[in-house]
């Protein structure tokens, strides 16, 4: 992994994490297209921990509001819907994270062999994401989220683990044909994933304490983390502003786009 590698990849994992277009899809699509080889255990390190800063340092107030909200339901019970909501979010994560632990490293390993599966499922949920946006009520707040919606946001969620999908393109899906609307998908979206992101980057961080920085991994891994970091900052600001005013359509074109145009490259034989 030299330097420019680094820093494209941190860039495009700061983006894509975070806004609707998958980013374990573009992960893999732009190194096979490039003819970059396949980054190692130190960056994927580097671009986990990078994305979790990013939405560490946007949502610290949530974070410490959550955290609050948690302590205040021990003692005076779950009673109203801040309180809730940790145990909501806890309620979302658990099915990604089961999922995860024990499928990601298989499906990864399978659709790296096969990009035409990925162009197509980021044409499909690019699809279905514009669908939801379309249809959806979008008149409840995330004061309105249930047990039963958390669940199943959550359990959307692990659609995610395939590359294409999107992590925050599914679960904004869900929550939008729930009838949330798009400011609450995609801060629920985000807040629930603020655990898994967190989980994973502790995951690889153990692997690489045990494994070591391999010699003139440094570099390339302060990289990714810092582009990671600053371009996953800047898409959640983006995105949340977006919902605020405009429609998803943008990420519908976008992720069409990205789709038909890798299903030519590997047409063309790249």
């Amino acid at each position: 992994m030299n330097p420019i590698h680094a820093a494209v990849l941190g860039t495009v994992q700061g983006l894509t994490e975070v806004l609707p277009i998958s980013s374990s899809g573009h992960l893999i699509l732009i190194p096979k297209f490039l003819k970059w080889p396949e980054s190692g255990l130190t960056f994927d390190v580097a671009l986990h921990l990078g994305t979790f800063i990013a939405l560490a340092l946007y949502f610290w107030r949530d974070i410490l509001e959550l955290f609050g909200s948690f302590l205040a339901s021990l003692k005076e019970g779950a009673n109203t819907p801040a309180k809730r909501l940790p145990y909501y979010i806890l309620a979302a994560t658990i099915p990604a994270a089961i999922v995860g632990k024990t499928l990601e490293g298989p499906i990864e390993e399978m659709f790296r062999k096969s990009p035409a599966t990925i162009a197509a499922l980021l044409i499909g949920f690019g699809v279905l994401l514009a669908f939801a946006d379309t249809t959806g009520a979008k008149r409840w707040r995330v004061d309105r989220m249930t047990l039963k919606y958390a669940i199943i946001i959550g359990l959307a969620q692990c659609l995610a683990l395939l590359p294409g999908v999107s992590r925050s393109g599914i679960t904004i899906t869900a929550a939008l044909l729930l009838g949330f609307n798009r400011e609450a998908s995609a801060r629920f979206s985000f807040l629930i994933s603020l655990p898994i992101v967190a989980g994973a980057a502790i995951l690889k961080v153990g692997h690489l304490v045990k494994a070591g920085i391999p010699a003139g991994e440094a570099a390339p891994l302060a990289i990714g983390i810092a582009t990671s970091a600053v371009f996953g900052y800047l898409s959640v600001a983006f995105l949340l502003k977006l919902v605020q005013r405009d429609s998803l359509y943008p990420f519908f074109w976008y992720r069409l786009l990205a789709g038909c145009g890798a299903l030519t490259l590997i047409f063309l034989g790249y």
